[in-house]
């Protein structure tokens, strides 16, 4: 699959202390065996020249008081609460200030934030996904970014689930409804 660099952004979903380190409130195995490819995929990105977009799930400790019915830390436990270390994202990672972090506080990156805007301002079209959770986060972003008339590609080999079944559903679920998958050697940038 070929994308030209200046039409393209590595959007990495959620790398962060509480669902990639094995201390993080929400750890998963699958989360931390995808930091390897994830900084792969963004190395050869950058020297492309495609820009990159880090988004970081973030919770205001009060941000579920009031909530009628959505409340993820009933659902899953206190997690990536602002200002703690689990928020944070992975020392692993190269983020830049020349990159977009995107702070969300809930499973879809564009919902309430800055990013349709800011890869309209820049000319992205597509968008290659990666991250963690794949059945949440990841697969939540990648339908809205579909919504918005962007081409999502989930990179299958740089994505991280709590059980291999949720990584295969979520990608099965994007590839049918709204996207398109590639593997980090399917993926050529075009100079």
């Amino acid at each position: 699959m070929k994308f030209t660099p200046s039409e393209t952004a590595i959007v990495v979903v959620d790398m962060q202390n509480g669902f990639c380190h094995p201390e993080g409130s929400l750890y998963a195995a699958g989360s931390e065996a995808a930091i390897e490819p994830v900084t792969e995929l963004v190395a050869a990105a950058r020297e492309a020249g495609a820009r990159i977009v880090y988004t970081r799930d973030v919770h205001p400790p009060d941000q579920f008081d009031d909530s009628h019915y959505y409340d993820e830390f009933e659902r899953w436990g206190e997690h990536v609460v602002e200002g703690t270390w689990d928020a944070e994202h992975l020392a692993e990672l190269d983020v830049r200030e020349e990159d977009l972090v995107v702070e969300k506080h809930t499973y879809d990156a564009f919902y309430e934030t800055q990013l349709d805007g800011w890869l309209a301002a820049h000319g992205v079209h597509d968008l290659l996904l990666c991250g963690t959770l794949a059945n949440v986060c990841v697969l939540h972003t990648a339908g809205s970014a579909g919504l918005r008339d962007y081409r999502p590609v989930l990179v299958t080999d740089a994505i991280g689930a709590l059980e291999d079944a949720h990584k295969e559903y979520a990608v099965e679920h994007a590839e049918w409804l709204f996207g398109e998958t590639a593997t980090l050697e399917d993926i050529e940038f075009q100079r």
